[in-house]
């Protein structure tokens, strides 16, 4: 019977030595993860135009996102300055390439509502200022559309309303709320995408907007704990992931496989610091992926490695773990090279957060078939060779 033969991208006779760089490439590795915590610094404190240690999404950091199309061609720089003149400053302003819609940008600024906290705080103050005592509750929060006031005495409607129109506070309805006797008003605000609009025309040009199509808001409050629960999940993954390896292998398997899934979550992240690309929610995703195909890869040469020890015990361990990522390296080299590939299409015509998820991939493949060889490995060696014989493998010092 004729034996199959599978494609070798590498001939299975090579035995290329990696064990013995493995100090130079530790060294090079720990030179990457320093420099992507350097970055988080710079980005805060140094560069220019960042002010944040990453790129933060509006679901992370909070406020809105809107894609607004233009009647005629406008220059990001012009819908900045309008943004700005409006209220809305720090804007970000983002062309959307869109062959239907070419005059289409992403807008994206800090307030949730039209009136944002700071202004709420000062309307309060004017109103306190005006009735003074008479006030009894002022009820109004950060990406709300209404406004509750009580009075403990009488209050005409066009009072307040004088309030609101020198506080530049624009809203849509000014009417009585529950009992007559109860002296609660409910001011309904204008919507953040009516304000935006109405601002923009009123800078650019009546009809500058022609529509808005489409808008997302998040509270400050919200993106902060979302971007909590995002760190709590990557926790998590490495846990149960070690657990897992503990499981599968034994002690001396383990830590090697945390500290690479840990070098790989750093260095995507590290990726975003420098390129300063945004990161949201779907980077998350991505660094997740990354994470379980770092230990899917690393669980083969693992395998190898643990048949290998059992099989050649006439020979050093450090020998045997060369061996084994050879015997495994074309396996490793199809894999990541067909994923990569696919990602790679992702990044360069993807858009939005297909690219960003697609570029996290992209680092992600990498840093992760180098961790498993680079980073894995070598820790696993490093175990042996210190922990008792009973725990470690044990091993003959002839080769």
């Amino acid at each position: 019977m004729a034996q199959t033969k599978f494609f070798e991208v590498i001939r299975p006779d090579h035995n290329f030595e990696f064990v013995g760089r493995q100090k130079v490439l530790i060294t090079i590795s720990a030179i990457l993860i320093s420099i992507s915590f350097l970055f988080l610094a710079l980005n805060k404190y140094v560069i220019p135009g960042r002010g944040a240690v990453l790129n933060w999404s509006i679901e992370f950091r909070g406020g809105t996102e809107m894609t607004v199309e233009f009647a005629g061609d406008k220059q990001p720089g012009q819908i900045r300055e309008a943004l700005a003149q409006s209220g809305f400053k720090d804007a970000e302003v983002v062309a959307l390439k869109n062959i239907q819609q070419p005059n289409s940008y992403i807008l994206r600024f800090g307030a949730v509502s039209a009136l944002s906290k700071a202004a709420g705080e000062a309307l309060q103050a004017a109103v306190g200022a005006k009735f003074g005592d008479a006030i009894r509750r002022f009820e109004f929060s950060e990406g709300g559309d209404k406004i509750y006031l009580r009075f403990n005495r009488t209050v005409e409607p066009d009072e307040l309303a004088g309030v609101l129109k020198a506080q530049s506070v624009a809203y849509t309805a000014l009417n009585r709320f529950g009992r007559a006797e109860d002296n609660t008003f409910e001011v309904v605000l204008i919507s953040i995408n009516e304000k935006v609009k109405s601002s923009l025309d009123a800078t650019l040009g009546a009809g500058a907007v022609k529509q808005i199509l489409g808008s997302d808001s998040v509270g400050a409050k919200a993106g902060s704990e979302l971007r909590d629960d995002g760190i709590k999940s990557l926790l998590a993954a490495i846990l149960f992931i070690m657990i897992y390896i503990a499981v599968r292998f034994d002690f001396t398997y383990g830590p090697g496989t945390v500290v690479a899934l840990l070098h790989d979550a750093i260095l995507v992240m590290g990726a975003f610091a420098i390129t300063y690309k945004e990161f949201s929610l779907t980077t998350v995703a991505a660094i997740l992926t990354v994470i379980g195909y770092s230990m899917n890869d690393t669980i083969v040469v693992f395998d190898r490695i643990r048949e290998n020890a059992a099989r050649l015990r006439d020979k050093r361990f450090d020998r045997v773990v060369n061996s084994s990522i050879n015997e495994t390296l074309s396996r490793t080299i199809l894999t990541s090279l067909t994923v990569f590939l696919v990602t790679l299409c992702m990044n360069v015509l993807g858009t939005g957060t297909i690219r960003d998820f697609a570029f996290a991939m992209n680092v992600g493949v990498i840093v992760g078939t180098y961790s498993s060889i680079f980073i894995a490995a070598p820790i696993l060696i490093w175990l042996v060779g210190r922990l008792p014989k009973k725990t470690a493998r044990p091993t003959r010092t002839t080769v």
